[in-house]
């Protein structure tokens, strides 16, 4: 059963410390939470307002490089908060501008996705628009899935619709490699992604596409207001309107 969840980079800007913003989550009707960091907190801290918050642990975002450098250490601190899917969340658009270019990190993901396996984690990514540049006729993502073996794939909805491609459709062809998918939306006219409600994405169909290919999470993510609850506050409404 897929589960509703939030991105806690939606609330990166507001001034209460990361426990504070974990238990307003958990009173906004959500499943779990996704990590972006941990803004220095000590784990107990953060293992203590999950489980007060009543909150599982989509998964957590976690720059390759810090993986490359210590996957051990990146296994233990979010295997400790009960963790099991690391997501890499941006590579720069330099790593899809040729089929080599996107091989050889490829080759990277790969690599840190056997690492993490090790420690009982699994390795996901994250697509923004660098991902959908043409490369002999494709979009760069699909090399990138062709020349990956084992890593899955955190499917961002809005960032599909604002490369120009149909995200359900992107959803469908790569099903089988997403497990966690983000909710946001987009407007095609003008390639940028917008607060869901707001753009050209079929929310409810997004939803029923999402729980029909048996995704694991789909987690809420804003890119507007940051600093201010209002962000949760229309997430919760979207939650308790479609979900």
């Amino acid at each position: 059963m897929t589960a509703i969840g939030f991105q806690l980079y939606s609330l990166h800007g507001v001034a209460d410390p990361l426990p504070a913003v974990i238990e307003r989550v958990g009173a906004a009707g959500f499943d779990g939470v996704e990590l972006a960091g941990l803004d220095d907190h000590d784990l107990t801290e953060i293992t203590d307002a999950l489980t007060a918050a009543d909150l599982d642990v989509a998964g957590a975002h976690v720059g390759l490089d810090e993986i490359e450098e210590d996957p051990e250490q990146v296994a233990e601190t979010y295997g400790t908060l009960g963790c099991d899917d690391v997501v890499v969340p941006w590579l720069g658009p330099e790593h899809f501008e040729s089929v080599a270019a996107v091989e050889a990190v490829a080759e990277r993901l790969d690599a840190a996705t056997v690492s993490l396996a090790d420690y009982g984690l699994s390795l996901h990514y994250h697509n923004h628009d660098q991902e959908f540049t043409t490369l002999d006729g494709e979009p760069a993502l699909s090399t990138l899935v062709a020349a990956t073996e084992h890593v899955g794939f955190e499917l961002d909805l809005g960032w599909v619709g604002a490369a120009g491609y149909d995200p359900l459709t992107v959803l469908g062809d790569y099903a089988d490699r997403v497990r966690i998918v983000h909710l946001k939306d987009y407007n095609a006219e003008t390639g940028d992604v917008v607060e869901v409600g707001d753009g050209d994405l079929d929310v409810a169909a997004a939803i029923a596409a999402v729980r029909e290919h048996g995704c694991d999470w789909l987690v809420y993510e804003a890119e507007e207001r940051p600093d201010s609850y209002d962000t949760l506050d229309h997430a919760a409404d979207v939650v308790e309107t479609h979900w």
